[in-house]
């Protein structure tokens, strides 16, 4: 299957300019082949806006305004955005297929810090969906560098983990050495989309990936905007951990 991954800078709370970045960079994905397009967290107002809540949109407005995009791109999305349920505002990834249809929508559970905490009701449940023959799990930013999480998820029958991330300096080992660690010893392949460039008082890491289940590299971003296509092959099965069948524990 063929992914694409967008890294660029946050909308800053410019949903309007943060949608048109969406379509346009959609364009250009379903233009290359690409499946099913990957964007940053929160991206749907921007990441580091003072209150993100007062641009969030319910989970069917987020759709009417992106479903026709994707259809006209022919090309699904993974997207982060601020999603209001009542008076709760939850910090969501929406994967949409290519015909716009919903396929998961997931609540980030491991919320980061005291910020997030304060703005942003924690998930309980993981989302996964059938997609192009595979077994997709979504996971946000933080969430991907909980061992457990990941282990579950595999367990669950996870073949490919999507996370848009808002990952900030100075923690440019997320992407360098966490996501290619946790896809590898959990046999899972991982989309990891971050934003570049700054945003209030935050400079985003950039860093970007695409890593496959036995640990190969198949793109990284640098620091500047990019749009990552990349094919994801089928691993070599002789390189994949067998770690979730083995596992002895030791009392």
């Amino acid at each position: 299957m063929k992914l694409a991954l967008y890294q660029g800078p946050s909308p800053a709370g410019a949903t309007q300019d943060g949608l048109a970045t969406l379509g346009r960079m959609l364009r250009a994905a379903g233009a290359a082949g690409a499946r099913m397009a990957l964007f940053p967290e929160v991206f749907l107002p921007g990441y580091n806006v003072a209150d993100p809540g007062s641009a969030a949109r319910t989970t069917g407005q987020w759709g009417a305004a992106i479903a026709p995009m994707v259809r006209a791109a022919g090309c699904g999305v993974t997207v982060g955005v601020a999603e209001r349920e009542g008076d709760r505002i939850c910090n969501t990834a929406l994967a949409f297929g290519p015909d716009g249809t919903l396929l998961a929508q997931y609540r980030k559970t491991q919320l980061y810090g005291p910020r997030e905490r304060s703005l942003f009701s924690a998930g309980t449940s993981h989302a996964m969906f059938d997609f192009e023959g595979y077994r997709i799990a979504l996971l946000i930013c933080y969430d991907i560098e909980f061992a457990p999480l990941i282990r579950d998820l595999a367990g669950r029958g996870a073949q490919i983990i999507l996370c848009p991330t808002a990952n900030m300096q100075p923690f440019t080992h997320v992407a360098r050495l966490t996501v290619p660690s946790q896809a590898v010893n959990h046999a899972v392949a991982i989309a990891y989309a971050n934003y570049c460039g700054s945003e209030g008082d935050l400079t985003y890491c950039g860093g970007s990936i695409l890593v496959g289940a036995d640990g190969a590299v198949h793109a990284r971003a640098g620091q500047a905007e990019a749009l990552l296509i990349a094919d994801l092959p089928e691993p070599d099965p002789a390189l994949l951990s067998t770690q979730l069948s083995d596992f002895r524990p030791v009392r």
